[in-house]
């Protein structure tokens, strides 16, 4: 139950970095209301999207997003071998190169969670 709590914690911190991103954008683009908004989670990024999801709407109540539709696009995880310069898709954050056998994976795709994009009026 602990870890649960853990994630919703996390996802809950991260909704509110999107409401402060939300709020910037209105403030400098001067829209007044936000209908959708598209989030780019990536695979290796440590977010869950359903735990996102949980928390977007109790986090976007009385902010000008409220009501908004949350669009999730999953991106997948790859990486590169510091090695030997291979490139391959990853599930986790930490593995083995499949072609030489080394650890020392750096991620070059889906390793983040963005906004990608927001219908407004």
């Amino acid at each position: 139950m602990q870890r649960e709590l853990h994630v919703h914690m996390h996802e809950l911190s991260l909704a509110e970095n999107v409401r402060q991103i939300i709020e910037e954008s209105a403030r400098a683009q001067h829209f007044q209301r936000v209908r959708c908004v598209v989030l780019e989670i990536g695979q290796l990024s440590s977010v869950e999207p359903d735990a996102m999801r949980f928390c977007f709407d109790a986090v976007m109540a009385g902010s000008i997003a409220e009501g908004a539709l949350l669009q999730i696009i999953e991106t997948p995880g790859e990486g590169r071998c510091q090695d030997c310069g291979f490139c391959m898709p990853m599930q986790e954050i930490y593995g083995l190169c499949s072609s030489c056998g080394s650890s020392r994976l750096q991620i070059t795709a889906g390793g983040v969670m963005r906004v990608k994009d927001l219908a407004v009026e």
